[in-house]
C-alpha cells in the first residue's frame, strides 16, 4: 500500500485524452476520503496525455479516492487506498492563523516569518537555482517570496529559461487591455521602451515551466521554508498583463489546482497590484475569490500594494501583506494594522539592504534590522531583501545566488530570541516615550500596560549610557541587556523596584525582563 505523511503530498495521475486542447476541454476530479476527512480536488494535465491530482491530508490513517471526469474514455484504476503516516523532522504541517492575528504551523508551533524576497529565481539558470537553495539551507529565512511569471524591470532584462505558455498567436489576449496597457504604461527607472511580445498562446500552459515550478516548491518544501508565490505583478514586456478574463481565470484555477497540495505554498494575487493598469477593483475581487474558492486547503491569501494597501477587510484575505507606508515610515504602523483589520501583519517589503541607485534598495543593514524589531515586538512579521551592485546585475532580490549583506545573521538572531518567547507571541506594551515593549501575550489594543512577566524592550538608534528601569515592587525578575547588532545576550542581574543600570551607549539594543520564577 502507498504511502505519505500527514501534511505531505499524495499524487494521483492518469493517462487521458490528448487531442484539441487538454487544458481546457477535459476535466479531472478526484475524491480523497479518510476517516476524519473528505475532500474533493481537480486535477490539472500535465503534458504527453498524462493527468496528474494531488492531495494534502490533514490526518492520520487509511484513505481511499475515486477518480471522475472526462479526461480518459475509460477511467484506469479510477479507485486506490493509500495509507497516511505520522509527520516526520521539520513536517508542522501548514501555516495558518490562530486567535485572528497570529500565524502558526497546524501542529500548533508558533510560525514567526523571517521571509526573504527572490522575485525571479526560479527564471534563472539552474545552476543559480541551486546555489539561492543553497544559501537559504544557511540562512534564517523560513518564507520566499518569487513570481511566477518572469519579470522585466532595472537589473532583470534577460529573459526567462522558459516561458508559462507555449508559443502561438496570442490567443488568450484581450485587444482592450492591450491599447489600455500602451495608454497607461508606467515609467519603471532603467527599463527599456520594448514593445510586448504577443507571441504565446495563454490558454496553453507551458508544462516544463510549471514543472520546474513543482520541483522548487517541493524542495523548499522539504527545506521547512515557505513559498510565498506571486501570480501577478506589473512588471512585464511579454503580455501578460493583457490577458483577457477567461484567460486569467483559467490560470489562477489551474494554478491553484497544482500547487494548492504543497503545505508551504501561500499565495499573493500580486505583487504591487496598483501599478497594473490594466486590472480595476472588480478583477482584483473576482481572481482572489477564485483563488480562494479553487483552493479547498485555503492557503493564506493576500494581495501586495505598490503604493495603496488594498482593503485588507475582504473575506478571502487571510492576512495583510503590505510595502512600507513611506520611505522614512514602515513597521511602526504594524499595530496599527493589527487592531484596523484584525488579521496578521506581514510586512512583505519594507526597502532592502544594498547601495543601487534608488531610495528602495539602498538602506542599511542595521535600518533592515531595525525594522525587523519595529515589526515582531509590534506582533507582525517581516521581510528582507538584498539589492547590492553586481558586475553581471545579480542581485538576491531577484536573482538569488549568494548572500553579500550583514543583516541574514542578525535576523537568525532574531528568530532564535523569538523562539523563547513563552507562548509563542509578542503583543506590543507600554513603556517609556523612547523604547518599544513587546511583551508574552495579550490581544492588540486591550490592557496595553506592560507585562513584566515576560517583555523585551527595544531602544532602537537611541544610545543612553544609563537606563532607568521601573519594576514592580512585589517578586524579582531577572534583566539581560541583548546587543541585536553584536548579537549577544548579558545578565544585568536580578532586581525590583526602581533601577538605574549601566548601558554601553550604542544603537540598537534591547532589554529582556523576565519574573523569576
Amino acid at each position: 500500500m502507498q504511502q505519505v505523511e500527514k501534511w505531505g503530498v499524495f499524487e494521483v495521475s492518469r493517462k487521458g485524452k490528448s487531442d484539441g486542447n487538454p487544458f481546457r476541454d477535459y476535466t479531472m476530479a478526484v475524491n480523497f476520503k479518510g476517516e476524519k476527512e473528505e475532500l474533493t480536488v481537480n486535477g490539472f494535465y500535465d503534458g504527453d496525455g498524462i493527468y496528474r491530482a494531488r492531495f494534502m491530508p490533514s490526518c492520520e490513517g487509511k484513505y481511499s479516492y475515486t477518480i471522475s471526469g472526462n479526461f480518459a474514455d475509460t477511467a484506469e484504476e479510477p479507485e486506490g487506498v493509500f495509507e497516511v503516516t505520522a509527520p516526520a523532522g521539520n513536517n508542522r504541517g501548514p501555516v495558518v492563523v490562530a486567535d485572528n492575528i497570529r500565524l502558526r504551523y497546524a501542529d500548533g508551533t508558533p510560525y514567526y516569518s523571517i521571509g526573504t524576497t527572490c522575485y525571479a529565481w526560479v527564471n534563472q539558470p539552474m545552476e543559480r537555482q541551486e546555489q539561492t537553495l543553497e544559501t537559504l539551507r544557511g540562512s534564517a529565512f523560513n518564507k520566499i517570496r518569487f513570481c511566477f511569471f518572469p519579470k522585466f524591470y532595472e537589473f532583470n532584462t534577460k529573459e526567462p529559461i522558459t516561458y508559462p505558455f507555449i508559443a502561438g498567436n496570442g490567443e488568450g489576449l484581450d485587444p482592450e487591455l492591450v491599447e489600455k496597457e500602451k495608454e497607461h504604461k508606467m515609467f519603471f527607472p532603467g527599463m527599456k521602451d520594448e514593445e510586448p511580445n504577443y507571441s504565446f498562446d495563454y490558454t496553453r500552459p507551458n508544462v516544463e515551466h510549471f514543472q520546474r515550478f513543482d520541483l522548487r516548491i517541493a524542495q523548499l518544501m522539504e527545506m521547512g521554508i515557505e513559498a510565498d508565490l506571486i501570480l501577478m505583478h506589473p512588471y512585464d514586456k511579454w503580455g501578460l498583463n493583457q490577458m483577457g478574463k477567461e484567460a486569467c481565470d483559467f490560470y489562477l484555477r489551474y494554478v491553484a489546482a497544482r500547487y494548492g497540495a504543497y503545505r508551504n505554498v501561500w499565495w499573493s494575487l500580486s505583487n504591487e497590484y496598483d501599478f497594473i493598469k490594466t486590472k480595476t477593483a472588480e478583477d482584483w475581487e473576482r481572481y482572489g475569490q477564485i483563488v480562494s474558492e479553487s483552493d479547498p486547503y485555503h492557503r493564506l491569501l493576500s494581495v501586495h500594494n505598490g503604493i495603496v494597501p488594498y482593503d485588507f477587510s475582504k473575506p478571502w484575505i487571510t492576512h495583510c501583506s503590505l510595502q512600507r507606508v513611506d520611505f522614512y515610515r514602515t513597521t511602526e504602523d504594524t499595530d496599527r494594522y493589527l487592531e484596523q483589520y484584525e488579521k496578521p501583519v506581514v510586512w512583505d517589503e519594507i526597502c532592502y539592504e544594498g547601495n543601487i541607485g534608488l531610495g528602495w534598495g539602498n538602506i542599511t543593514a542595521q535600518e533592515l534590522v531595525r525594522r525587523f524589531w519595529e515589526a515582531m515586538l509590534r506582533g507582525g512579521h517581516c521581510g528582507h531583501g538584498e539589492t547590492y551592485l553586481d558586475p553581471e546585475d545579480v542581485l538576491w532580490w531577484s536573482h538569488g545566488g549568494v548572500l553579500k549583506g550583514e543583516s541574514p545573521a542578525r535576523l537568525q538572531f532574531l528568530l532564535d530570541i523569538l523562539k523563547e518567547v513563552p507562548g509563542g507571541c509578542l503583543t506590543k506594551g507600554e513603556g517609556l516615550f523612547d523604547e518599544l515593549v513587546g511583551y508574552a501575550g495579550g490581544h492588540v489594543g486591550e490592557g496595553r500596560a506592560a507585562c513584566y512577566d515576560y517583555s523585551i524592550h527595544y531602544l532602537g538608534f537611541c544610545q543612553p549610557a544609563v537606563r532607568p528601569v521601573i519594576l514592580p515592587e512585589e517578586g524579582e525578575y531577572e534583566v539581560e541587556l541583548i546587543d541585536t547588532w553584536d548579537m549577544t545576550v548579558t545578565l544585568v542581574g536580578k532586581m525590583k523596584g526602581y533601577n538605574k543600570i549601566t548601558m554601553p551607549g550604542k544603537q540598537y539594543m534591547a532589554l529582556r525582563i523576565r519574573k523569576v520564577g
